[in-house]
């Protein structure tokens, strides 16, 4: 009788002072979509849900719409599951970050540089617009 006192105890009493939080760093992922893609996917959905309620209520056939919605809801869903898959969770930033990034920096004169002592560098980067590569 003791030890299953001892059991019940150790695992309501103790399970609630130890916390694990198994996990914590690791993605939202849902059927394969990670992270924002979920949004993405759901935002998308969304817009087809008011798409094709917009053409409805404009009088559109069903033969029409039905085809367009479910095309497009297709599209979306595959290159949602697409980027989700080649970026991952934080790849699609970084992507959009590379190409952003020039692909070289012209100097037309070394005075920034001639010009700096130790107590002036930081100041003078921090101020101008430089790129730190």
């Amino acid at each position: 009788m003791q030890f299953i006192v001892d059991v019940l105890y150790n695992f309501f009493v103790m399970s609630s002072i130890y916390h694990i939080n198994k996990g914590v760093s690791k993605p939202i992922v849902f059927k394969g979509l990670k992270a924002q893609y979920i949004a993405y996917l759901a935002v998308g959905l969304v817009a087809l849900l008011v798409a094709f309620a917009v053409l409805y209520i404009c009088g559109v056939s069903l033969w029409v719409i039905l085809p367009l919605v479910f095309g497009l809801g297709g599209a979306l869903c595959f290159s949602v599951f697409r980027l989700s898959h080649r970026f991952g969770e934080h790849g699609l930033m970084k992507f959009f970050a590379k190409r952003g990034l020039p692909s070289s920096i012209r100097f037309d004169s070394r005075r920034l540089f001639t010009g700096l002592n130790g107590s002036t560098i930081h100041s003078s980067i921090n101020h101008k617009t430089a790129y730190h590569g």
